[in-house]
């Protein structure tokens, strides 16, 4: 009985999930006519298209070698074999909400193809964080820049604020998992809890693992970054990389609230209220501009399913 109810609190948040993205895109196109939008593409946008894709394969090998890095216990394996685990995480983050429920399927997929499922998600847990660190450290360096150039909302700055402090606490909790004490009865019911704060604390004794996959982090986000430049740039924008940077970083946290299909259709509306709302920018070409950020996430998650359809397993 309770699982039935589960089940259904399940379904009926998927379906608002939908919702939520199908309703923000229709709100979107109605304000904003298609015609208008497709108006600012034509083939003079190719090479910075084709920048979008190289950048996206280099941010994937990246990951691959920096989730590679953090593997610290077990046997070694292949990087190629990391990189075909992020592909398929990027084939589920497309499919499931939040941006995260690609990283719980090809740590746990990964971890029970190789018998160390604990370390498998502590290392792709530990590598999100990192990832959230680095894109907020270049939100508070670009940030002074920003506010020089544009009247930017208090309120962004606290909840990015907010967002950080967060992630410093969160990731503390993780390194120093095992001196938090867990009832017994918790961890007798669900054993895996133990071998995770294990997982998570040996990271302690791995400073140059955790110092390369932070560089690793850095160098991702500023990829994630020239992937925005490119493609304002393929609508003929010119952006000011401090903005760029401010308001890139506010809409990657917005799309990572719940309320949605991966973000999809808030999103754009985020980059709507900033771009439009702030810089004054034509909403049409803010969107198109937007929509071309999604050639990139098609590219990746093609490549997982690639990977799905070559292990059916």
């Amino acid at each position: 009985m309770a699982k039935n109810q589960t089940n259904k609190k399940v379904f009926a948040k998927r379906i608002i999930q939908i919702l939520v993205s199908v309703g923000g895109f229709a709100y979107i196109f109605y304000k904003i006519p298609l015609s208008e939008v497709t108006d600012n593409w034509n083939l003079s946008m190719t090479p910075w298209v084709v920048a979008m894709l190289v950048a996206a394969t280099l941010i994937m090998v990246i990951q691959a070698n920096r989730w590679k890095g953090l593997s610290v216990q077990g046997p070694e394996i292949p990087f190629k074999t990391y990189y075909a685990y992020t592909a398929m995480g990027y084939f589920f983050n497309n499919l499931l909400p939040t941006g995260f429920g690609g990283d719980a399927v090809k740590s746990l997929a990964f971890g029970k193809k190789f018998n160390q499922t604990s370390q498998s998600v502590s290392a792709v847990l530990i590598a999100r964080i990192q990832g959230l660190l680095a894109m907020f450290l270049c939100f508070f360096i670009a940030l002074p820049f920003a506010l020089s150039k544009a009247d930017i909302p208090l309120s962004y700055t606290l909840i990015m604020t907010a967002a950080t402090f967060a992630c410093v606490v969160f990731i503390s909790l993780c390194l120093f998992s095992d001196k938090l004490p867990v009832p017994q009865a918790i961890t007798n019911k669900f054993k895996f809890i133990t071998k995770l704060q294990e997982s998570l604390s040996i990271y302690r004794k791995h400073k140059k693992q955790i110092l390369l996959s932070s560089l690793d982090s850095l160098w991702l986000q500023l990829l994630t970054l020239f992937i925005a430049y490119a493609y304002f740039r393929a609508v003929g924008v010119h952006v000011d990389i401090s903005i760029l940077v401010v308001f890139t970083s506010i809409t990657i946290v917005t799309s990572m609230l719940p309320i949605s299909l991966n973000g999809i259709g808030v999103r754009e509306g985020t980059q709507v209220a900033l771009f439009t709302g702030i810089l004054g920018i034509p909403a049409p070409v803010v969107l198109s501009a937007g929509l071309l950020g999604y050639i990139p996430l098609l590219f990746q998650a093609a490549q997982g399913a690639v990977v799905l359809i070559a292990r059916k397993k």
